[in-house]
């Protein structure tokens, strides 16, 4: 079984309630360090995470982390959500961008104004005039109206994978919200000799570089998919393609920084190449990409994944139906974003898309 790192306390704040709605890997991964230190934590599965309760509630164990959750985090079930928010001080978002919905509609009308809402959800909404908007602006638009504009909405970017936060490895995010008291009571909350947050203000930035990566994530796991599909050629492996899509991605990334009104900075950050490095590391997406540079088209691709939250395919989407509303606008080019061009091209096909090399220049 794994345990993880030895964690060493260090005295924080005064001892905080938090409820985390969501009871995935990243949302359930910060009951570390809330719980080492002391915090109370209440975990609420969504109707998706029944199975995941139940484990929890028999002997603790979260069958998608593989691990042993925290001593004293205590399981709820959506359907007793009023106990887990009856006092409580701050409250985590933890669902899948495609889950917003049903956290405003389902919590929205339990939660209070004085209570801050912290997000982990990595994505951006679409709206029917091509607008692109940040997951604490659509947990606003969600809310019960007597609350839009009034709470404190704020959000975590950043390179962590969850089991590695589970195994108290050492971490670096950013917490951004607009309030600077708000978030300096947050980090003290949760900082930990192995998690340390940095504070900024521009969530624009720090949110539209936590939804592009996952899709440009996925363009380079098809590179990485080419490489195991054609193996080795004497010392020669296939990290230069690799390179190529990483250095458009975070320009394409910076793109998308100015044209939706965030720091371009971020990219070079924490933010950007920062959880863009990691995130190639690993996962459901790069996974889902490995198959499709096997050879694979999308469709076959996906068969393989049907059970599986796929974050990097939710992006693509809304940002395919996206674009051509903003060119006709004339607020970008599409020959701008020749990778999200052949990303979202690879979603929509029936039959395998080469990567346009060429255009990547």
């Amino acid at each position: 079984m794994l345990k993880g790192l030895p964690f060493r306390y260090q005295e924080t704040s005064s001892l905080t309630n938090v409820t985390i709605i969501g009871a995935g890997m990243m949302g359930t991964a910060l009951t570390w360090p809330l719980r080492d230190n002391r915090h109370t934590v209440y975990l609420v599965g969504t109707p998706l995470d029944d199975v995941i309760i139940t484990s929890i509630r028999s002997h603790g164990f979260h069958p998608r982390l593989e691990r042993q959750v925290p001593d004293g985090v205590k399981p709820f079930r959506y359907t007793e959500i009023d106990d887990a928010l009856e006092e409580v001080d701050v409250v985590i978002c933890g669902v899948s961008s495609m889950g917003i919905p049903w956290f405003g509609e389902y919590a929205g009308p339990r939660l209070k104004e004085e209570v801050p809402i912290l997000s982990v959800t990595k994505g951006l909404e679409d709206q029917e005039n091509g607008d692109l908007i940040t997951i604490p602006e659509a947990i606003n638009n969600r809310l019960p109206s007597h609350l839009q504009g009034k709470m404190k909405i704020n959000a975590i970017g950043g390179p962590c994978i969850a089991h590695e936060l589970a195994a108290r490895r050492q971490t670096r995010v950013v917490f951004c919200g607009h309030d600077d008291a708000c978030l300096n009571h947050l980090q003290t909350l949760f900082v930990t000799p192995y998690y340390q947050i940095e504070l900024s203000k521009d969530v624009t930035g720090v949110e539209v570089c936590a939804a592009f990566k996952n899709a440009y994530a996925f363009g380079i796991g098809i590179a990485i998919g080419m490489m195991e599909k054609e193996g080795v050629d004497g010392l020669a492996k296939m990290y230069n393609p690799q390179a190529v899509l990483f250095a458009r991605s975070c320009v394409e990334m910076g793109g998308w920084l100015r044209i939706l009104g965030g720091d371009a900075q971020a990219v070079i950050g924490l933010p950007g190449t920062g959880d863009l490095f990691v995130t190639v590391f690993g996962g459901r997406t790069v996974r889902l990409g490995s198959l499709i540079g096997s050879g694979l088209v999308y469709e076959q691709a996906i068969e393989q994944m049907a059970d599986e939250t796929l974050e990097c395919v939710e992006i693509i989407q809304r940002v395919g139906r996206a674009m051509p509303k903003l060119e006709s606008r004339g607020i970008l080019s599409t020959d701008d974003f020749p990778l999200m061009t052949y990303l979202h091209q690879v979603i929509s096909a029936d039959r395998y898309v080469e990567i346009p090399w060429e255009a990547l220049g």
